[in-house]
């Protein structure tokens, strides 16, 4: 049986929103415990504390990152108290490694206690927005990567069927001639701008109000820690973080979110339309348009033999339809911080970082699983733009509008025949 590492305020808070939703995110969860190894290092740094205590405590939290204490973080994503309950929960493993480092029993908080001093001069208020931010950069830089990657691979199915003419369609009607490299480049502009957006947005995520504990006042928090943690913080995140200008502003605030959520909203977006034009374009295979063909993936019903879903872009239209719906979350939850505090906090957290890890896990699987494996069907395009009347706008600005459709009208839409008689006009 695994050691129980956490105590009596997590007890509390895991029964008391017992909702069997899901656990407070791991990314986030590592990302408090990151803070508070810098907290840690920082005081043993100025000398504060018992001898050792600080030095223990980066131990215990090297452990936890290391991932050896992941099942012990068992309080519902959704939470009331604005995340105070996954910050007690973070205080107390970390205070029960570090005792058990020591050869200390478990609980004897006389030693090293969860709250004077894994939690010392820091509060739920600036932890919790602080880790946030760190692991939503984390995940944004991933995303922003793997985009980049469905950029390259979009351009090369751009160039290779450069040569594949077929029909355009506005309002899925037939419109004019295109080919079918024009519209993956269409998509690849598309997932560049997502790209870009993603990585610029990052610089609003990179002030902290690590410091500022309760309200962004620095109650409680020494001066010469306040100064040197987000040093600290900055060394081992690898993030160019900055302090606040004024912290009350990123501890009551969750605007920035908005703004990220917005941002991969918008990537899902995209990916939605392009998954969906796939699914048109590969649609049949005899009675469907058959202008490309994804690659079969599985078996793609219980009853009828032989048919194939495009399984991989209904996943990633599904992935961006809980996207979208995270977003509205953000944006209700963002909306409602009353005063100096945002209670919501917990409800953003989840959803934000719900939101980019599916699409970070998600874009990799369109790029490798659709994208760089469907194939063109370059006869069948052919065929169906060369019995289409796309050709004909080309002789309006020689013949005017009303005439070609004059013609198109006497010879009851008959495309050898229209052609043959526009030529000869």
């Amino acid at each position: 049986m695994t050691t129980q590492l956490y105590s009596a305020q997590t007890v509390l808070a895991r029964d008391n929103f017992c909702l069997d939703y899901k656990h407070t995110s791991l990314p986030l969860i590592h990302a408090i415990v990151l803070v508070k190894k810098a907290a840690a290092m920082t005081y043993d740094t100025l000398g504060v504390g018992k001898d050792g205590v600080y030095k223990t405590i980066v131990e215990a939290c090297d452990y936890v990152l290391a991932g050896n204490a992941d099942e012990m973080f068992v309080v519902d994503a959704l939470q009331g108290g604005a995340g105070t309950s996954t910050n007690m929960n973070v205080n107390e493993v970390i205070a029960n490694v570090a005792l058990r480092i020591l050869g200390q029993p478990l609980n004897n908080f006389d030693h090293i206690h969860p709250l004077d001093d894994v939690n010392r001069g820091q509060s739920t208020n600036d932890v919790y927005p602080t880790a946030l931010r760190i692991a939503s950069i984390n995940l944004l830089r991933k995303l922003s990567d793997e985009c980049a990657l469905l950029q390259t691979a979009l351009q090369s199915r751009e160039n290779e069927f450069d040569d594949v003419k077929k029909i355009g369609r506005t309002e899925l009607m037939d419109a004019v001639p295109v080919t079918l490299g024009m519209e993956f480049g269409a998509y690849a502009q598309a997932i560049a701008r997502d790209r870009w957006r993603l990585y610029k947005v990052e610089e609003r995520l990179r002030q902290v109000n690590i410091g500022g504990t309760a309200v962004g006042l620095a109650d409680n928090a020494d001066r010469k820690y306040r100064y040197s943690v987000i040093e600290t913080l900055r060394g081992l995140t690898g993030i160019g973080l900055a302090v606040a200008e004024y912290p009350m502003d990123i501890t009551q605030n969750y605007d920035v979110f908005v703004e990220v959520s917005g941002l991969i909203k918008a990537l899902a977006v995209n990916l939605m339309k392009i998954s969906n034009d796939l699914r048109l374009m590969n649609s049949g295979p005899y009675g469907g348009l058959s202008e490309i063909t994804l690659q079969s993936r599985q078996m793609g019903s219980t009853i009828m033999p032989g048919k194939v879903n495009p399984v991989i872009p209904e996943m990633i239209m599904q992935v961006a339809i809980r996207v979208m719906s995270n977003d509205f979350a953000i944006t209700t939850a963002a909306a409602h911080g009353e005063f100096e505090l945002n209670a919501f906090a917990p409800l953003i957290a989840d959803a934000v970082l719900e939101s980019l890890t599916l699409l970070t896990n998600a874009v990799p699987i369109f790029r490798t699983k659709c994208i760089e494996t469907l194939t063109a069907n370059k006869a069948n395009c052919q065929t169906k733009l060369e019995n289409s009347l796309t050709f004909a706008t080309a002789y309006v600005p020689k013949l005017g509008y009303d005439k070609v459709v004059q013609i198109i009208k006497e010879n009851d839409g008959d495309v050898k025949k229209i052609k043959d008689a526009l030529e000869k006009l």
